[in-house]
């Protein structure tokens, strides 16, 4: 487990690394709050913090076992909001996932990573803002909902990519088929909605529940994050219908070339029946057969089936079956 400890006073951060058992008696001043990163804790290196800030046990079991569906929850006089982190996989056109859990208190913030989600910028860019630093450990609270939000904008742009290939590739004259390839980013996208919706109502809640953790100043900063998550969910919706139309389409098209080759099949076998059906009748070998003793016999059986083999040709080729 990875531990990082830091004490803002004013916005403006005290020192250096703080020994998390020195940071409790430090939060009794004014204007004090603490921010703890830590990364993937084992049950025992995480109740050493369970007690130094009295966390609720449902909460610490959320955060110890992970793979919690976005959410905020309040427990007495601190809360806990549970958020998914995603990141474009390129070459495997797959997501991964990572999930930050985030315990708010009275002089406290403490993040819980998992996976690939990562909050170091987040603090370094959050310490140039000592304004917003100032309005204690819900400013920390934006600052890592704004990021994990804006994160998910390249995410969105890949997978909007990805999507209009496919469809150029649908409707292309090419004879491939990539219905495997729109389940996987249909796959994807449920995924990814299914991150993001979720956080939809507990945004708003940040943005208009009125709670003592939630410093008033911050509600425009957290419209902003909601209006953000709105308009992603619409784009991610539309993804998904765009891609059940898609496939519909990629199964309409197989269906009309597997037609078209049927029809091609069909025409070059009618064509190939009239010679097999004459040579058929002359290799009988009946012995009275006035055509196989006539001189132009040969030449006029081959013209008979050179002219029906080109007039079926013609016939077929008019018809768009050829």
């Amino acid at each position: 487990m990875s531990v990082e400890t830091a004490v803002y006073e004013r916005g403006r951060r005290r020192g250096e690394q703080v020994p998390l058992e020195d940071t409790y008696e430090q939060l009794r001043e004014d204007g004090v709050f603490a921010w703890i990163g830590l990364h993937e804790p084992t049950p025992d290196e995480f109740e050493s913090v369970r007690r130094e800030f009295d966390l609720h046990e449902l909460a610490v079991e959320d955060a110890i076992q992970a793979h919690q569906r976005p959410k905020l929850e309040f427990y007495g006089d601190s809360f806990l909001m549970v958020l998914k982190t995603a990141r474009w996989i390129d070459g495997e056109e797959t997501l991964g996932f990572g999930e930050i859990l985030v315990f708010v208190g009275n002089g406290f913030i403490i993040s819980v990573r998992h996976g690939d989600a990562a909050l170091d910028e987040v603090r370094l860019a959050m310490e140039q803002r000592p304004d917003l630093l100032a309005h204690g450990p819900s400013a920390a609270l934006y600052a890592i909902v704004d990021r994990v939000v804006d994160d998910y904008a390249p995410v969105l742009d890949e997978l909007d990519d990805a999507i209009r290939e496919t469809e150029t590739e649908v409707f292309s004259s090419s004879r491939s088929n990539p219905a495997g390839r729109i389940y996987q980013l249909k796959r994807a996208v449920l995924d990814l909605l299914g991150a993001v919706m979720p956080l939809v109502p507990e945004v708003e809640k940040l943005a208009t529940v009125e709670h003592p953790l939630i410093d008033s100043d911050l509600r425009p900063y957290f419209r902003d994050i909601h209006d953000h998550l709105l308009r992603d969910t619409v784009q991610l919706q539309s993804f998904r219908e765009l891609l059940t139309n898609v496939l519909a389409a990629n199964l309409t098209q197989a269906s009309v070339r597997q037609n078209e080759d049927v029809r091609k099949i069909s025409a070059w076998a009618a064509i190939i029946a009239v010679p097999t059906a004459i040579a058929g009748i002359y290799g009988m070998n009946f012995e009275y057969m006035p055509e196989l003793e006539w001189r132009f016999g040969y030449p006029l059986v081959l013209a008979v089936i050179a002219i029906t083999c080109f007039m079926l040709y013609r016939r077929f080729r008019r018809a768009g079956w050829l």
